[in-house]
């Protein structure tokens, strides 16, 4: 059984992968997250070499805009230019904070020139209680809690996200360590599986909520999926298709009445 009532509904980039927003990590996206109602969207953050921080996922603008180059050693004046699929310019986190001041950003730290802005643009905003910091990189997610002036939402890098794994599978003292070790820790996000390797199983699910601590899936776009996930009892799903998974949230009963931002 799920930690609360509502799972919690996470906009992958944005909204994405519908039809008519296929422009991820645009403002456009996270608009339209907005509009459906969502109380959380995903992004990464990158910075410029000029300290301006992106709600973008990829490190160069190679992939998704009509410009090319590495972010993190291009001026803000430079990346400005670039539209995403020719049409979007690249938001910034403050952008996205100012624009949508009720919605929360579960936000990825990419790279290290983006740990000290990431802290400048959560004080400046005063987004303590309105983000999550995860990193695959437990260095770069500590380094940004340990930057701000009071605790804020965190789900684990990969490192430490191994040692709760084993410890979730350790049998009598297994509960307990897992306790110790997700101290500060608010959710779990995690691939339902890793290569031949299943990530999610009983065993995390009931040590993680033994210890008060969400366990959400990523990227889940099917419904099949979305249904069985949320069936197995798991706590928020981060999603591509946050048409459908609205959808299935509603049907469910599981969607909170939140007016969109």
């Amino acid at each position: 059984m799920a930690l609360h009532a509502f799972p919690e509904a996470l906009a992958h980039r944005g909204f994405s992968g519908g039809d008519d927003h296929t422009l991820e990590n645009s403002m456009s996206a996270f608009d339209a997250a907005a509009a459906l109602g969502y109380r959380w969207v995903e992004t990464d953050v990158h910075a410029t070499s000029d300290g301006v921080l992106l709600a973008f996922h990829d490190e160069t603008l190679d992939r998704t805009t009509d410009a090319r180059g590495v972010i993190a050693q291009l001026p803000w004046s430079v990346v400005s230019e670039a539209r995403i699929n020719g049409v979007e310019p690249i938001p910034r986190l403050d952008d996205l904070f100012t624009r949508h001041p009720q919605l929360c950003v579960n936000i990825d730290v990419k790279a290290a020139g983006a740990i000290e802005p990431l802290i400048a643009c959560i004080e400046q905003h005063g987004a303590h209680d309105r983000v999550r910091v995860a990193s695959f990189s437990e260095k770069r997610r500590r380094a940004v809690l340990s930057g701000l002036s009071r605790p804020v939402r965190s789900s684990p890098g990969q490192e430490l996200m191994t040692a709760l794994w084993v410890s979730a599978h350790v049998p009598v003292v297994g509960r307990m360590l897992f306790r110790r070790l997700a101290k500060g820790i608010d959710a779990l996000q995690i691939p339902e599986r890793q290569g031949r390797v299943r990530v999610l199983d009983r065993a995390l699910l009931d040590a993680a909520h033994a210890a008060d601590v969400e366990v959400h899936v990523w990227t889940v776009n099917e419904r099949s999926d979305m249904e069985r996930l949320l069936d197995f009892g798991i706590d928020g799903l981060v999603t591509d298709r946050a048409d459908t998974l609205k959808d299935v949230l509603v049907a469910r009963g599981e969607w909170p009445d939140v007016p969109a931002t």
